[in-house]
């Protein structure tokens, strides 16, 4: 092999093209500013910012519709969603969750006094294994939070039969997956709940913001309980609960990105088709696909780093970095290498080693309305430049 020649030497040379703006991986998808403006006009005009206005009412309707569902309440935030999801659920003891996923599906157990207990998962799939998923069962198991990782359904029926089976509440974060579809259904319709986030940085946003959507009206009428202190009319509150409310304007920004979804998904899906050709063939890198018989947002371009790949995931991102090309590792090093969670269970990476194997190969990609084909055939030809440079 020859002496690994940095980013920057590589650019002196001309072998790389030059990005003057960064490229960020999750930069907002954002509809059009006139209809925006006029949303935000007719706020005005009614003078209703908050409280279960028309604009979020409207924004619910749309989403459950999107994806099937008898309910979506909508909340301030995902986190905000996930944490009501759970006290709703009646949560307790400890739930099972993977390690592999973004912090706040662990921080929305521990903070309120649940322990999140880390199973592994399928190394080609980056979600919950259900194999493991049953060996971290105990007598204080209550519940299993599965993750619909990139968009790409958890094993659903596997997860719901072990559930059945211990008598456990089955719950998904499904943060990842607006408009997706596992088995030919819509995200949305599986476990007891389903909790989405619209945060800036998701293919679909309202600024910020999430839901929970489900089929039982028992659940999400105590959710709608949840989200406004427990109020039932003036002066009557029959329920204990927090401020999880979504402002109008965040349904505004909703309802104006509604409008665009499709073309969206259309921009993501031939910004990845153009990420898998340009990246094929190249040693040791590999692309996650996607099932094209399912709803899929493609709004993850996720790339792995394997063994046969003649430099680290790290350098190849610290490159591209240096390019302005702003790649992301995700979820690395694991819940469970973070605080608290690194402290309390100093070992629990023993039982994790799929999850490690994953979290220190994966390259997440920028993607997005921003960007076309053009541009990311530059970003795969800096990786090819970068790889092929140190055969």
């Amino acid at each position: 092999m020859k002496p690994l020649r940095t980013a920057q030497d590589l650019a002196i040379n001309g072998a790389l093209p030059a990005f003057e703006q960064p490229l960020h991986v999750g930069r907002p998808n954002m509809g059009s500013r006139e209809a925006f403006i006029k949303h935000v006009s007719d706020i005005f005009e009614r003078r209703w910012l908050s409280n279960n206005g028309p604009m979020v009412q409207e924004l619910e309707q749309r989403v459950a519709d999107l994806h099937g569902v008898k309910h979506c309440v909508a909340m301030c935030n995902g986190t905000v969603a996930l944490e009501i999801a759970i006290r709703a659920l009646g949560l307790e003891g400890e739930v099972i969750v993977p390690s592999y996923t973004f912090i706040a599906t662990a921080h929305a157990l521990h903070w309120q006094a649940i322990t999140p207990v880390f199973a592994d998962i399928d190394p080609h799939t980056h979600n919950l294994d259900p194999a493991a998923v049953r060996r971290m069962i105990t007598p204080r198991t209550t519940g299993i939070i599965g993750v619909h990782l990139w968009g790409r359904g958890a094993p659903v029926d596997e997860l719901q039969m072990i559930a059945d089976e211990h008598g456990l509440k089955l719950m998904f974060d499904a943060a990842h997956a607006f408009g997706c579809s596992y088995k030919g259904k819509m995200i949305g319709n599986f476990g007891s709940c389903e909790v989405l986030s619209f945060h800036a940085t998701k293919f679909f946003n309202t600024f910020e913001g999430g839901a929970v959507v489900t089929n039982d009206d028992a659940l999400a009428e105590a959710m709608r309980l949840m989200r406004n202190f427990g109020f039932s009319g003036f002066d009557r509150v029959i329920h204990p609960g927090t401020n999880g409310k979504m402002i109008e304007v965040a349904a505004a920004m909703g309802l104006v990105n509604l409008k665009d979804i499709e073309s969206v998904i259309a921009v993501n899906r031939h910004n990845h088709e153009a990420y898998h050709k340009g990246l094929s063939g190249i040693p040791g890198i590999s692309l996650l696909t996607y099932d094209d018989a399912e709803h899929n947002n493609y709004q993850y371009v996720v790339m792995e780093v394997g063994d046969k790949c003649p430099v680290s995931r790290d350098w190849i991102i610290e490159a591209l970095h240096a390019e302005n090309i702003l790649a992301r590792k995700y979820f690395w090093p694991g819940c469970h290498n973070m605080q608290p969670y690194r402290e309390l269970y100093p070992h629990a990476g023993l039982l994790l080693p799929n999850t490690q194997h994953v979290a220190d190969r994966i390259v997440v990609l920028p993607t997005g309305t921003t960007m076309d084909t053009e541009i990311v055939h530059s970003v795969t030809s800096v990786i090819s430049v970068l790889i092929n440079d140190r055969l």
